[in-house]
């Protein structure tokens, strides 16, 4: 079971992706993250540059997702995000989102689980849960609506 509403919403602006090729354990790419909002009932702030999202691209299409990242909430908290998961979807649609085309994110799976971690005492909470966040893809950024596992 999962929260009712998002603790937040993330907006990361993304670099072009990196191709690093077919290496021996899978074909890897590497995105850059570039930083962007953070916004919701339960954290505001915002991803700071420096993250990138690790991916290696599987059988048909298959994108296995990792994801590290820094959030800067407004209070000043630094938070680190570590996040794996997977995006999926029927062939034209991954074409689609491969040329940076607008689709609808009913159309695709893009899920990620997700765990914090700070030292701050106003976002200590994010220690001691589990999230998972329903992503998006959009031409040169991704978003995330994150939701506390219950």
């Amino acid at each position: 079971m999962i929260s009712r509403e998002p603790i937040c919403s993330i907006r990361c602006e993304l670099a072009n992706i990196l191709d690093v090729g077919a290496a021996p354990l899978g074909h890897r790419r590497v995105v850059n993250i570039l930083g962007g909002p953070v916004t919701g009932a339960r954290l505001n702030g915002r991803v700071l540059p420096g993250g990138a999202d690790w991916q290696i691209v599987g059988a048909g299409g298959l994108l296995d997702i990792h994801a590290r990242y820094t959030i800067e909430s407004d209070a000043g908290a630094l938070i680190q995000v570590d996040s794996k998961g997977l995006r999926r979807g029927p062939p034209d649609i991954l074409a689609r989102l491969a040329k940076g085309e607008d689709v609808d994110p009913s159309r695709y799976y893009f899920r990620t689980a997700m765990r914090f971690e700070t030292a701050h005492p106003a976002t200590d909470w994010l220690n001691r849960i589990l999230a998972l966040a329903r992503g998006a893809r959009e031409k040169n950024a991704v978003k995330l609506d994150v939701y506390e596992v219950l």
